[in-house]
């Protein structure tokens, strides 16, 4: 089903669920419980925040949603599927298509422009020059950075260098972006900016968002706030 601007309408609340999912890394003495038993619903077009100390269990949580990894035991269900059910092109091909990834470190090839890094995974998915050109400038355009398309990481500040990482995540029109510390190497200035394009992001473009962070202006900006201790949700 999609609307009126031919974007798809999702046929239930949630885009993910997750029932009693526990990751285990290890066995006998030495395992450690780095995700223990979260059960939990985001809805379609939700900004989370995962908060909690380093060693929490936030980045491993978000590999689980994101099918990069396995739980132990549990059911992890996106869009309406079991991510334990698909096969590895399945992944692959959901990945490519419905998500997102956003990295604290930015993840930039230093000898490519701003929109060459952008367009780069439509590059790879053999979408055509003329729709990675279009789909490219509107990212960057989202993003505030039209005017810096031409200009390599270097040639950017650091808060650019996210936005660039961001456009990059969006520009294959994907229904959920994971976004593992993404003010982590930012002042407060550009980390204040960050977090108000991800929450414009989330309520212009129905975008659900997923962010494990330490930032309490990023958290505060979200409409629901996780708090993780030793691998569980705290009440």
């Amino acid at each position: 089903m999609t609307d009126d601007h031919g974007i798809s309408k999702p046929t239930q609340s949630h885009i993910l669920k997750l029932d009693n999912v526990t990751r285990v890394f290890g066995s006998g003495n030495q395992s450690v419980t780095a995700v223990d038993n979260v059960s939990l619903q985001i809805k379609h077009g939700q900004f989370v925040a995962l908060v909690g100390r380093s060693g929490s269990g936030k980045t491993t949580l978000m590999n689980i949603m994101s099918g990069l990894d396995n739980p132990t035991s549990g059911h992890v269900e996106f869009d309406g599927k079991f991510l334990t059910d698909m096969s590895d092109g399945e992944l692959v091909k959901l990945r490519r298509n419905k998500q997102g990834f956003i990295f604290q470190s930015f993840g930039l090839i230093s000898l490519l422009s701003a929109y060459e890094n952008v367009q780069l995974p439509l590059h790879i998915s053999g979408t055509s020059w003329r729709e990675r050109r279009r789909k490219a400038a509107t990212a960057l355009e989202m993003v505030g950075l039209a005017g810096r398309a031409n200009h390599r990481p270097y040639e950017l500040s650091g808060g650019e260098q996210q936005r660039v990482a961001i456009a990059r995540a969006l520009v294959s029109e994907p229904n959920i972006l994971f976004a593992d510390e993404p003010t982590g190497e930012l002042d407060s200035v550009n980390a204040l900016y960050i977090s108000q394009i991800l929450k414009d992001i989330s309520k212009t473009n129905q975008v659900t968002i997923i962010a494990a962070t330490h930032d309490p202006t990023l958290a505060d900006m979200s409409d629901q706030i996780y708090r993780m201790q030793d691998g569980a949700i705290q009440n």
